[in-house]
């Protein structure tokens, strides 16, 4: 199976133009535009190939969709060892919000305490989708039954330049607020975060039809003016 052939054959152009303009830091010319359907089939289809060894090896890779699709194989994989291994290769190539937020293997939910250690230290990796990734594990293991309220420290520190990190901590933070509300409250009354951050994370919650109409109002006098 020649991978790069099968994606051309599933472009879809209108999708590739909507594309480019969702991803703008990805160049025009690498994005060949399939759908997201499409792509999670094709995934499913190498690893019952048993292709995806060879493909996963492959890198960088030369295409978006590749990296989409490389997400996807690994979210599908069902031994949590190899995948671990082969998204700490992967990690230092993503570079797209997309990539980054749609790659979330299953098999994670049965090894959180590991998962945790990784977490832990990819928060203090140097590239952007890293650190975005980290933040969005914690996100979406470790706000529930497994919550912690040291989780909600660790995303509060970080602080950036990067748009796409102070985005998830955002996103973090607007969750966390739907639900964990009162462990998570206090770090927006002591304006813990920085100021864009801070007053993100509480549009994004007001937003949420998970948070009660009294909290959402009891946020909004929680932003920052004139920072």
């Amino acid at each position: 199976m020649d991978i790069q052939q099968e994606l051309w054959k599933l472009q879809d152009k209108a999708y590739q133009e909507f594309s480019r303009k969702l991803i703008p830091n990805i160049a025009p010319e690498k994005i060949i535009g399939v759908r997201t359907p499409a792509l999670r089939q094709l995934a499913k289809e190498i690893l019952v190939a048993g292709r995806a060894d060879v493909f996963l090896k492959d890198l960088p890779h030369t295409y978006h969709e590749e990296n989409q699709l490389h997400a996807f194989i690994l979210s599908a994989m069902k031994d949590y060892e190899p995948c671990m291994a082969y998204l700490e290769r992967f990690l230092p190539y993503v570079d797209n919000w997309a990539t980054c937020d749609q790659m979330s293997p299953k098999v994670f939910k049965k090894h959180r305490p590991e998962l945790l250690l990784q977490i832990r230290k990819w928060l203090n990796a140097e590239d952007t989708y890293t650190v975005r990734y980290a933040i969005g594990m914690l996100m979406v293991h470790f706000l529930d039954e497994d919550f912690d309220r040291s989780y909600l420290e660790m995303v509060a520190q970080i602080r950036s330049e990067e748009y796409y990190i102070n985005m998830m901590i955002a996103w973090y933070f607007a969750t966390a607020l739907a639900k964990q509300y009162a462990e998570t409250l206090p770090y927006m009354e002591k304006q813990c975060l920085a100021p864009w951050t801070h007053n993100k994370a509480i549009q994004k919650a007001i937003e949420s039809r998970r948070v009660s109409p009294e909290h959402k109002a009891y946020l909004r006098n929680l932003k920052m003016k004139n920072f």
